[in-house]
């Protein structure tokens, strides 16, 4: 997520100080990717180091106002129109745990999957409902709020998906396992009886 532009972003509406933009962001995105407030300055003093946004003083009352300047303005315009980068694929926690688990001894991933599925299918619930009772109150404003759900709605159900599809691949391994163990003891009993018929002509 790209907080730097999405204070930006929120700057080329009106000028604001930084819990204005915390509680804006939040409100806008349905609270999805909560701000921490020293994170909002942290990247408004760094705006400002790069001439995309300029600090306009107090506002008599302790807080001080930024406003974002012509070149934050085509900064703003130049993220908008150009597609979310995916040359560095995100950290996926959830892939990350499974890859380490199918490697290392006595890790049961089955249980990990069925975990993962029910807090899913829960979330997906969570979700589900959220949109229904949002779209239902048709109040001004929610549009941006049944974007961000309908992402994660369909974030979820791809996740849902996708670990199906994680356990039907684990199904074959083990059962690709099962069935070389059993060509391997086949063979053994082969290799032994051989040996015991060459004995037994000699």
């Amino acid at each position: 997520m790209s907080i730097r532009h999405s204070l930006l972003a929120l700057l080329q509406d009106q000028p604001r100080y930084g819990y204005q933009l915390r509680v804006e962001f939040e409100d806008r995105t349905g609270s999805t990717w909560p701000l921490n407030i020293g994170q909002v300055y942290t990247t408004l003093d760094r705006l400002e180091r790069d001439g995309l946004v300029s600090n306009d003083g107090g506002d008599g009352e302790g807080h001080v106002v930024y406003s974002i300047t012509a070149a934050g303005k085509a900064e703003v315009r130049g993220w908008f129109a150009s597609p979310v980068e995916r040359s560095n694929p995100p950290r996926n926690e959830l892939a990350i745990k499974l890859a380490l688990a199918i490697t290392l001894p006595g890790v049961d991933v089955a249980a990990i999957i069925q975990a993962q599925r029910v807090a899913s299918m829960r979330a997906l619930q969570d979700y589900t409902k959220s949109r229904r009772d949002t779209a239902a109150s048709q109040r001004p404003g929610d549009t941006a709020w049944l974007l961000v759900l309908d992402s994660l709605i369909f974030q979820t159900e791809a996740e849902v998906r996708w670990l199906d599809l994680c356990e039907a691949r684990m199904v074959q391994l083990s059962a690709a396992g099962t069935q070389g163990a059993a060509r391997k003891t086949a063979n053994g009993v082969t290799e032994e009886s051989a040996l015991l018929n060459a004995e037994t002509r000699r």
